[in-house]
């Protein structure tokens, strides 16, 4: 008999994730899910994943969002922010790393183009312009698409592709050169993604995520958003701009800050930002994968709050 979830809580046993087989992301989830039985279903795009996740192809998506030398994925970030409400449940923390693949018989001196997903490229240019300085550049929807584009076209557009070693034995390519990023210590986050009804509870190591839009576009609006977590001692851990398609100039503010929504400082920064932003959208708090409770200070903590508040309500 398969398991229960609690009541109001929907059972994920259907995963998708940004394929094809053989990506980074398919290795988050198959870390995230090792705990967790159920099938894995890969999707062409990050878009397409989602959609199927809206749709309800699949019960959650695991998508990159965040890469530490490159910064947040446009793509990911775009994608939560507007549409059907969808909720962060978990994230997992994938080191990467990068091998040039081609197909059996290529030498690396006769390279010409290669391919890979532009987050992957900007991590190897460095590689790139002292080995293969003349070889041009193909951008793919994954680092795993340029291995199988290069195992199953018979004439692929480029001669070589940049992808995780995984995906180089998964499509039979051979390995002209290993170890090729620029950053040793790259390491990108992805995030498991469902839809609204299943929020993990506080594990005194979590973060949420938000994407804020602003009233109005001018001076001091930023700063006002962002003294509403200050003044409450919540502490931010990335803040990234995107542009909201509305006119030039228009953004909205993607915001990862430590804490739950349960804690009481977390709860009263969302209510100072839903009182000055045109909208709020809450993208769920989740449990950090690096299990790193963080700092409150002195006077923050929710018996603090609980107790100021109970103080003026004996005022009245």
């Amino acid at each position: 008999m398969p398991p229960s979830a609690p009541e109001g809580v929907v059972l994920m046993t259907r995963f998708g994730y940004l394929g094809p087989e053989g990506t980074f992301c398919e290795m988050a989830l198959r870390q995230w899910a090792a705990s967790h039985a159920g099938s894995h279903h890969p999707f062409g795009s990050v878009g397409a994943a989602l959609r199927a996740l809206r749709d309800g192809q699949v019960d959650a998506a695991m998508v990159p969002i965040e890469n530490s030398v490159e910064g947040g994925v446009s793509a990911t970030l775009d994608a939560l922010s507007v549409g059907e409400q969808l909720h962060i449940t978990g994230e997992v923390l994938v080191p990467i790393t990068f091998v040039l693949a081609a197909r059996p018989g290529m030498p690396l001196a006769q390279v010409r183009a290669v391919g890979t997903h532009s987050h992957a490229w900007a991590q190897v240019r460095g590689w790139m312009e002292v080995n293969l300085p003349d070889a041009a550049y193909l951008p793919t929807l994954s680092t795993a698409a340029s291995a199988q584009t290069l195992a199953t076209e018979s004439h692929p557009p480029f001669d070589a592709a940049v992808c995780a070693p995984g995906a180089a034995a998964r499509f039979g390519l051979d390995v002209l050169a290993e170890d090729i990023g620029d950053n040793g210590g790259a390491v990108t986050r992805f995030v498991l993604v469902s839809r609204p009804g299943h929020m993990p509870p506080p594990s005194g190591a979590d973060k949420t995520t938000v994407v804020l839009f602003q009233k109005l576009d001018r001076p001091g609006g930023l700063l006002e958003l962002l003294e509403q977590f200050a003044v409450r001692g919540v502490n931010m851990v990335r803040l990234e701009s995107r542009p909201t398609g509305a006119a030039m100039g228009s953004y909205c503010f993607s915001i990862d800050f430590e804490g739950h929504l349960a804690e009481e400082r977390v709860r009263e920064s969302l209510i100072g930002l839903k009182r000055v932003c045109a909208d709020v959208r809450f993208l769920g708090s989740y449990p950090r994968a690096d299990g790193r409770p963080g700092v409150i200070d002195a006077g923050m903590q929710d018996a603090d709050f609980v107790a100021a508040r109970n103080w003026i309500d004996a005022l009245s």
